[in-house]
């Protein structure tokens, strides 16, 4: 069981930074893969970018990887999304989950948190 709320969602020009941030209860944090991903108007939830418990491996969805960087840190029960030459087409929703190590869905979501980006 875990709980998740998210952070540091805003308004940002083309091109710009922001970084979100989820923080997390609970005492097994490092059990968890952590995934943050984003829905858009009219649009399914789409993957954006997942982190094993340890922090070891990364992966990323192809629309994001090399501006976005998903990272942990577990004594602090936190996980980041820094997001750095951000598009309009960036524009959602961002969704911070948690699923158990073993299992491939995502049982924990947290409430949302808005990015949108102007042209």
């Amino acid at each position: 069981q875990v709980q998740l709320v998210e952070s540091g969602g805003g308004l940002v020009q083309a091109g710009g930074s922001l970084r979100l941030s989820c923080a997390a209860s609970g005492r097994t944090f490092s059990n968890y893969r952590m995934g943050w991903f984003r829905q858009a108007p009219g649009k399914e939830r789409e993957f954006v970018a997942t982190i094993t418990g340890s922090g070891a491996r990364t992966y990323y969805a192809d629309s994001v990887k090399g501006r976005f960087t998903i990272s942990r840190d577990n004594a602090k029960n936190a996980v980041y999304l820094q997001m750095n030459s951000l598009k309009p087409e960036d524009t959602a929703v961002y969704f911070c989950a948690a699923a158990e190590t073993v299992k491939v869905k995502y049982d924990y979501w947290g409430q949302g948190t808005q990015v949108t980006v102007s042209s």
